[in-house]
């Protein structure tokens, strides 16, 4: 057994092979054990392409400030009030936490190879198992990929975008066509480029983070100055394809209050109601899963680190 070999593999072996280990013949000397230092083998290290902030530090803090951060934590806190909504991400966290605890467990047990998270999985519970949750941990890549792209293209369209409804009129900057057809082309677009970055390199990889990076921290700088420039008004609302004109509508237009006591009282509860898009009634559960998906920025930097 080696280092690199799958930890439930050696126990296996190791459990086995036990009761021959314990009566060696007399006549022969006690064989080496693979991990002494006579015997260990000493691999080349590869060298490092990226450093822990290019690598790690930024990548995670990327995806920590996610998509679903920026446009979704209004949905949260509507729902399901500001109390529950602190109550999700300590949830959220406590489970962050435990994965932490988890790649730490995993990754000082033994030398560990590229692969990421998938490498740890399959060196601690061995290629079957570890092949099972890779296909599905792929899998979640891939949908959390479309998701940040998605929510690029609706953030794009919702500042750059023509409005679809015809009774809003588009303002000067909005000069963007949209659609679902013209989403769809924006964001094959969007996932050509990355596709782009990955194939170049680790070096434009990075370099390409470090920029949306600065762009992020501008951005949430410019959140927090928008508080005390923004003046309360009206912000019209687009109608809703789920209203058939026979029972309450939906409001047409919502108030902008800025920092008001008042405000802050009425969103401290919770208020579920129908979801303005689906037309689903909102639970905990429910909203619990559209956050939860921004709260994932620990698996990036395992990945890359």
């Amino acid at each position: 057994m080696t280092e690199r070999t799958p930890l439930l593999n050696y126990r296996l072996s190791a459990s086995v092979n036990e009761s021959e280990s314990r009566s060696p013949l007399a006549n022969q000397a006690p064989e080496k054990l693979p991990g002494s230092p006579r015997h260990r083998s000493s691999p080349q290290r590869q060298p490092k392409k990226l450093s822990v902030f290019f690598g790690v530090v930024v990548p995670t803090m990327l995806s920590m400030f996610s998509v679903v951060v920026f446009l979704r934590i209004g949905f949260v806190v509507g729902q399901a009030g500001l109390y529950q909504g602190i109550a999700m991400f300590l949830v959220a966290y406590f489970i962050i936490s435990m994965t932490v605890l988890s790649v730490c467990a995993i990754s000082t047990n033994g030398a560990l190879d590229a692969g990421g998270a998938y490498y740890m999985i399959s060196r601690a519970l061995g290629p079957e198992f570890g092949g099972s949750i890779g296909l599905m941990f792929f899998l979640a890549n891939v949908c959390g990929s479309a998701l940040f792209v998605l929510g690029l293209v609706e953030a794009i369209l919702g500042t750059f975008g023509i409005p679809e409804d015809p009774t809003l009129a588009p303002t000067a900057h909005q000069i963007l066509p949209s659609g679902y057809w013209w989403s769809l082309l924006y964001g094959t677009v969007i996932a050509l480029l990355c596709l782009l970055v990955c194939l170049v390199g680790a070096h434009i990889y990075a370099k390409a983070t470090f920029i949306i990076f600065l762009v992020v921290i501008v951005v949430l700088i410019m959140i927090f100055i928008s508080f005390f420039v923004v003046l309360p008004k009206p912000i019209p609302l687009p109608s809703s394809s789920f209203f058939n004109g026979t029972g309450p509508g939906f409001p047409t237009t919502a108030n902008y209050t800025g920092f008001k006591l008042e405000t802050l009282l009425g969103n401290l509860y919770g208020g579920y109601s129908v979801d303005y898009t689906t037309g689903n009634m909102m639970t905990f559960a429910t909203v619990f899963a559209v956050m939860f998906n921004g709260c994932t920025g620990i698996m990036a930097g395992s990945n890359i680190s």
